[in-house]
């Protein structure tokens, strides 16, 4: 019987198969999204744990490598972590509450120095915005806030997930070798190896990123502060604890802490100030882009500008705030997933793919 010929071209057909692949995987992560934002009670403690065991990862195994026993070494960094998270912490909150009214007022006597200068009328004045926004929250803040009691509510929910998210910290830390005998259990006929390779890569990049990321943001704060402190811009130590805040949202966290100083800087130091608080932050931009981030995120997933923004976004309008918070490390992990996949798919037969334990 002679050979039909197929209904469609090679192309035609490769090119089907891959959109099928496509929309299989975007209803899967849709899925996913939709599941994690119902739930996120439950899952919000589950990712920043996650984020902290990456982040204490490294302390966790040079403790286990000095044979101290497991649970001991996993409790130690947890203690660690609330030492340094409290006092850290402590010192944002202190700096901002101290330099908060300097701040706040600096940046009204900006946006006053821009409607006057721009000559932007008459009837726009900082004072008539203010009064405003305060009849706005008047208006509908009732039924945002809920009083006292939501307010309440709120805190009680924070430090919930908080200590949640330790104790998982803690499970995670210490049973981080039975978590990859289970997924040998739970993982197809053969696939074993292949899931705990993607599940190393997918942390090592979550790892690399928190390890890089704090380092990164605490240089650049302490970069930004010095320049500030011999500026004499007021409220400086507050403006260099919220760059290192920032820090934690890509481009945009930097973009926003630096034009705050900037405009500070404006309003109490004058133009030419404001120009040479502007070469500071641009400088420490340049610094990180061109020397930091090659350095100390060489050996991590690296993504483009472009993809941290379009994750960013779609983020913010999956979850405010957390979602962007949260948005880049889950895509590090995604991309690292990737990356062993493909080195496998690319090594040669003879060689065992990268990140596979040897026989």
């Amino acid at each position: 019987m002679p050979n039909q010929k197929p209904l469609l071209p090679d192309v035609a057909r490769r090119t089907a198969a891959w959109c099928g692949v496509l929309l299989l995987v975007v209803a899967v992560a849709g899925v996913v999204v939709w599941l994690s934002v119902h739930l996120k009670t439950a899952v919000t403690p589950v990712l920043l744990a996650l984020l902290g065991t990456a982040l204490l990862g490294p302390v966790h195994r040079w403790l286990t490598a000095h044979r101290v026993q497991r649970s001991v070494s996993a409790g130690l960094t947890c203690a660690a972590l609330v030492a340094v998270v409290g006092g850290a912490g402590y010192i944002v909150v202190t700096a901002l509450i101290d330099t908060g009214d300097q701040i706040v007022d600096s940046l009204k006597d900006a946006a006053q120095w821009v409607i006057d200068h721009f000559d932007l009328g008459d009837e726009a004045s900082v004072d008539n915005l203010a009064g405003s926004a305060r009849n706005l929250v008047e208006k509908f803040g009732a039924t945002a806030a809920g009083g006292v009691l939501t307010g309440l509510s709120l805190i009680g929910s924070l430090i919930a997930t908080a200590v949640l998210a330790l104790l998982l910290t803690f499970f995670f830390l210490r049973d981080s070798d039975r978590a990859v005998r289970l997924a040998h259990s739970l993982a197809p006929h053969g696939s074993g190896d292949l899931v705990e390779a993607m599940g190393r890569r997918a942390f090592e990049a979550v790892e690399g990123f928190m390890r890089g990321t704090t380092f990164i943001a605490l240089i650049d704060a302490i970069c930004i502060t010095v320049g500030l402190l011999i500026l004499r811009v007021p409220g400086a130590v507050g403006l260099g604890a919220l760059v290192f805040v920032g820090a934690y949202i890509p481009y945009l966290g930097a973009f926003l802490s630096g034009a705050v100083a900037v405009l500070v800087a404006l309003a109490d130091r004058g133009f030419v100030i404001a120009l040479w608080a502007l070469g500071v932050v641009l400088a420490v931009q340049v610094l990180e882009g061109h020397v930091l981030q090659p350095m100390i995120q060489s050996r991590t997933v690296r993504l483009h500008p472009a993809v941290i923004l379009i994750v960013l976004t779609a983020g913010a309008s999956v979850a405010g705030i957390l979602g962007m918070l949260l948005a880049v490390p889950l895509c590090a992990a995604a991309f690292g997933v990737i990356e062993e996949l493909r080195d496998r798919n690319t090594a040669p037969a003879d060689e065992p793919p990268a990140g596979s334990a040897p026989a």
